[in-house]
């Protein structure tokens, strides 16, 4: 049978790729060098739009944290307690407080607001570059080696852009390609979002015999 629950999961993790593309024209915005949560800005139009996403979206990779945990406990119990708190860590940190703690107009962390935001987002992004580390292990034990070893593959991209990421804001990359932080970001969230996608639609569409 189908687990209608994983839709929730899908709508969060395409949504969150492809919701900006629809505000940034309102918004003086580049998707090759700035961040997706400079949206959320208050200074720009459709913040409060985007930091609603942000909070609604978080609320559905929460409820998909205890999905994920129902549905893969009984496969590998430790594998699937840190695949769910990854994604609950993530839900909270890199969504939830990022909606109700906008980031300011710079990087710099000069306020409460901004620290909190600061600190979420870099543990919630941080944690969600080993979903697909897991996601693979428990596609390997449920015997479905074309799923994990994609996984595999997008845990490897993924950690290669988040790596760009970081280095993407260093004054030595100023003008080069690894400054287009804005793109490594999206890439990099493409690579740990696409596992989980790729589970929700087989869940999904999966009949039983």
């Amino acid at each position: 049978m189908t687990d209608k629950r994983f839709l929730v999961l899908l709508i969060a993790a395409a949504g969150d790729l492809l919701i900006p593309f629809f505000i940034a024209p309102f918004s003086e915005y580049d998707h090759l060098t700035t961040v997706m949560s400079a949206l959320g800005n208050n200074g720009r139009p459709l913040s409060a739009l985007y930091n609603c996403w942000l909070i609604i979206a978080g609320a559905g990779f929460a409820f998909s944290a205890v999905t994920l945990y129902k549905t893969y406990s009984a496969v590998s119990m430790p594998l699937a307690v840190w695949l769910s708190a990854i994604v609950a860590v993530y839900a909270v940190g890199g969504c939830i407080l990022s909606g109700i703690f906008p980031v300011g107009e710079t990087k710099e962390l000069t306020t409460t607001a901004a620290k909190i935001h600061g600190i979420g987002s870099t543990v919630g992004f941080t944690a969600l570059t080993f979903c697909p580390l897991f996601t693979a292990l428990l596609s390997f034990r449920e015997k479905k080696t074309a799923v994990g070893v994609v996984s595999l593959i997008f845990f490897a991209a993924a950690v290669a852009f988040f790596a760009l990421f970081i280095m993407s804001d260093k004054e030595q990359f100023s003008g080069t390609i690894i400054s287009y932080e804005g793109l490594w970001q999206r890439l990099s969230l493409l690579c740990m979002y696409a596992p989980l996608m790729i589970v929700s639609l087989e869940k999904l569409i999966r009949k039983s015999p």
